[in-house]
């Protein structure tokens, strides 16, 4: 990530698995940031800088099956959720904070969800948060029909003003896609603990965050909205013009909504 000489960047020996993390250290509160599909640990490179400035101890990591952490038997996916766990276990943590974007906020619902006595809170962005309800999956796929599932990954996940006026910034994010499958391995995706419901998503007992991108095809606003309605007591944002990689394109905006998010939730 920052390529300090503080920063730890090691694997975690976990059932099936070596996760690949790094971990800026420190007694700042732990925060765990989880990527995207198409993304890695190295997604976070805008955050990590301004989350560490603000006192907080960063650890980003690949998803098992993503970037570094590749299986140990490629036809095992183990569980998004124990996955989790077993590395806050491996790094001794107490309680902390998760921050998720797209997959990997359907991960930090069923984490939290599982494991409420281990989030401070939780930040989901740009996400379709995994339900599983007809009604919730009706407009789903009305929203993104076959067609924008079809388009380039970078036309899908990044909005047109960013890949206008930011082609440099475009370059990165696709070089950190293309590393997300090394060696075109795509196995079969991590289940979650239990099935994500609305009811499931009534029962959250923890503060949550959730932003949208105003220019996301893949789960706009529209969408995230119907999410946010069922988890009690949440806080909801749009960020105009971003699209599915928010945190990418708008970077000192997203990390001021989730700085402020936290830090109201210290305990």
């Amino acid at each position: 990530m920052t390529g300090e000489d503080d920063d730890t960047m090691a694997y975690a020996a976990l059932p099936g698995v070596r996760l690949w993390y790094t971990d800026t250290g420190g007694d700042g509160v732990p925060v765990i940031f989880l990527h995207a599909a198409s993304g890695t640990s190295e997604s976070w490179v805008y955050q990590e800088p301004a989350f560490t400035a603000a006192g907080y101890r960063c650890i980003c990591y690949d998803r098992r099956g993503w970037g570094r952490s590749q299986p140990v038997m490629p036809d095992d996916p183990g569980n998004v959720s124990d996955d989790l766990q077993g590395l806050a276990d491996h790094l001794g943590l107490g309680r902390f904070h998760l921050v998720a974007t797209a997959a990997g906020g359907i991960a930090g619902l069923d984490y939290t969800l599982s494991y409420p006595e281990r989030v401070r809170s939780l930040v989901i962005a740009t996400t379709l948060g995994g339900v599983e309800d007809p009604g919730y999956l009706e407009v789903q796929h009305r929203l993104r029909p076959a067609d924008i599932q079809a388009l380039p990954v970078e036309l899908r996940e990044l909005g047109p003003g960013y890949r206008g006026l930011h082609p440099e910034g475009t370059r990165r994010w696709i070089e950190i896609e293309r590393s997300t499958r090394p060696g075109g391995h795509d196995g079969p995706r991590q289940p979650l603990k239990q099935p994500m419901t609305y009811a499931r998503l009534e029962t959250m007992p923890v503060p949550v965050l959730a932003i949208a991108g105003g220019a996301d095809l893949l789960s706009p606003p529209a969408l995230m909205r119907l999410l946010v309605a069922h988890l009690p007591g949440s806080q909801f944002e749009i960020l105009p013009e971003a699209g599915h990689a928010a945190f990418w394109e708008q970077p000192e905006l997203w990390n001021r909504l989730v700085l402020d998010f936290i830090g109201q939730h210290p305990a």
